[in-house]
């Protein structure tokens, strides 16, 4: 669980979102295990193309309980990449150990990144950027859906344009890769993944570092 203490100096302190950083430290966590990221990523895009033909019907049910704790999978291979621990292709199912708290927090970003969308566009383009730290925030800090939401808004908020830019670069990057018959995508889909939690874990800092317990003094 994080330390109320230090949420609020992160909060209260200047962030320096530093793209090209994220850009090439993603791109490290990348090339550590490329071919797993890669056929992780090519399983999920099986899964929604297959639901979409045979399943149809149920796609839409599919999508809510299975690809948010698919995602995660990508957020959770990035920590223990970032943390030099070993990743073996059943670590990409990991977030299914975290199944409600994500799909929790997946609907309920979804239906207000909406509502704020049908009223008037922008409010809707605001909280889909500054909810992108919502399940990261679920998996690492332990949070509920709501605090996790506010929390990723309220630090996102202090770099939002600058994190908006990086948002559309990886949207670029991504569109390229599919120009290039789409193979290109196998390789910017997993990238993207992991420059998201590379932001994620920069901007959160200390934050997560669990502290040491403070050593119990027995009295005889």
């Amino acid at each position: 669980m994080v330390n109320p203490r230090k949420v609020e100096q992160l909060l209260n302190s200047p962030i320096n979102f530093d793209i090209d950083h994220t850009l090439k430290r993603g791109w490290e966590l990348f090339k550590a295990q490329p071919l797993i990221l890669i056929s992780f990523f090519v399983l999920i895009v099986a899964i929604s193309a297959g639901s979409a033909f045979f399943l149809e019907d149920f796609s839409t049910i599919i999508s809510l309980l299975v690809s948010p704790p698919l995602t995660a999978g990508f957020y959770l291979v990035a920590n223990r990449i970032s943390r030099g621990e070993e990743v073996q292709f059943g670590n990409c199912f990991d977030g299914f150990k975290f199944w409600l708290p994500v799909v929790g927090v997946n609907i309920v970003v979804g239906i207000i990144t909406v509502l704020g969308a049908l009223a008037l566009i922008l409010p809707g383009i605001y909280l889909g950027v500054a909810y992108s730290f919502a399940m990261p925030f679920v998996l690492f800090a332990g949070t509920e859906f709501w605090t996790s939401m506010e929390l990723s808004r309220k630090l996102i908020t202090k770099i939002w344009w600058r994190f908006f830019a990086f948002l559309l670069l990886l949207l670029v990057i991504n569109i390229v890769g599919l120009l290039f018959l789409g193979v290109g995508l196998l390789i910017t889909g997993p990238f993207s993944y992991m420059a998201i939690y590379v932001a994620f874990e920069d901007l959160t800092g200390d934050l997560l570092v669990e502290e040491p317990e403070a050593p119990q003094i027995i009295h005889e």
